[in-house]
């Protein structure tokens, strides 16, 4: 149960990270537009990935209770 939390939140914090790493164009070094449009996509992709697959986790185990 609580790795579908600790996924919910991990999800949240990389669509965060997305959405920095497009505004500022920052992520650790100064990144060109061209590599940081793409990162940050990348990321948000991957954060509703995991919000998605910690939702269907929490059904899952509502549904075997």
């Amino acid at each position: 149960m609580m790795f579908n939390w600790l996924s919910l939140v991990t999800g949240f914090f990389y669509i965060v990270l997305g959405i920095v790493i497009i505004t500022y164009k920052f992520f650790f070094i100064i990144l060109e537009p061209a590599v940081a449009y793409p990162l940050g996509i990348v990321m948000i992709l991957y954060g509703i990935f995991r919000i998605f697959r910690a939702i269907s986790r929490f059904k899952n185990t509502r549904n075997e209770e």
